[in-house]
């Protein structure tokens, strides 16, 4: 006689996320290379404008490596950017698994968003290494805000990627709005520059930007000697915050009529 087993709605849930999850493994690393190239590619980018960097401004950068300041912002910026563009492409790469009852968008969403936070954590490992044979000095002096500037940021970049993603089943062309809008950002959130690189009356500019709060914190948080004048991790927090309440109210409100158009 057949047993059947009932699961409550967080079991089948995180069943679900597990299945997208694995399904995003398999797609994403089934070409020769596989996840070797997924690291690979980062790590030798990131080592590259570290070394032009390191060229033009030294070893050390207001107290940091060089490779390690510039290790930092790339990181930041290209899982923020990756995890926004996976998070925002999951509702409609996914869209004809919908008809079952118990995959919705937001488990797509998740997944894809847990497949790029993979993706960095091999990378930050590989970078490890790198700093290791480069004989760099690798310390943190404050692990957890250096988690918290992490998780912060990809929960923002799973919060806007959700709105866009909704977006885009309305309007197409949404997509080529939210590339536009991200290309500066690699200019603007303090991946190249510090914030100390400007005269302090010039920093309103640039401090509304929460991504460049999330790269300096994080530069802090490794070395405490980077200083934190001009940063805050409150308004980090709260934007976050804000956007994440914002994003769920919005799909809550409209993700049945946008995967039904």
């Amino acid at each position: 006689m057949t047993t059947v087993i009932k699961r409550n709605k967080w079991e089948i849930w995180r069943d679900v996320i597990f299945a997208l999850l694995a399904r995003e493994i398999r797609t994403g690393f089934n070409d020769k290379f596989g996840i070797a190239w997924a690291v690979v590619q980062p790590v030798i980018f990131i080592f590259v404008l570290s070394f032009l960097r390191g060229r033009i401004g030294g070893d050390e950068t207001h107290t940091i490596p060089t490779f390690t300041f510039m290790a930092i912002g790339l990181l930041f910026i290209q899982g923020f950017l990756q995890t926004m563009g996976a998070s925002a492409k999951a509702i409609s790469k996914n869209k004809a698994l919908f008809a079952f009852r118990q995959v919705q968008p937001i488990s797509a969403v998740l997944a894809g968003a847990l497949f790029e936070v993979l993706v960095k954590i091999f990378v930050i490992i590989g970078i490890i290494i790198l700093m290791y044979f480069m004989g760099i000095d690798l310390q943190i002096s404050n692990p957890l805000l250096f988690l918290a500037c992490f998780l912060l940021l990809w929960i923002f970049a799973v919060s806007l990627g959700l709105l866009f993603g909704i977006a885009e089943l309305f309007v197409k062309e949404i997509g080529k709005v939210r590339e536009l809008l991200t290309r500066p950002l690699f200019f603007i959130s303090g991946v190249f520059f510090s914030l100390q690189d400007f005269p302090r009356e010039y920093w309103h500019f640039l401090d509304w930007n929460p991504i460049l709060h999330a790269i300096e914190l994080t530069r802090y948080a490794v070395y405490s000697t980077y200083g934190s004048e001009g940063l805050s991790l409150e308004y980090l927090s709260g934007t976050v915050l804000a956007f994440s309440f914002f994003s769920l109210a919005v799909y809550h409100i409209s993700w049945k009529q946008a995967i039904s158009r």
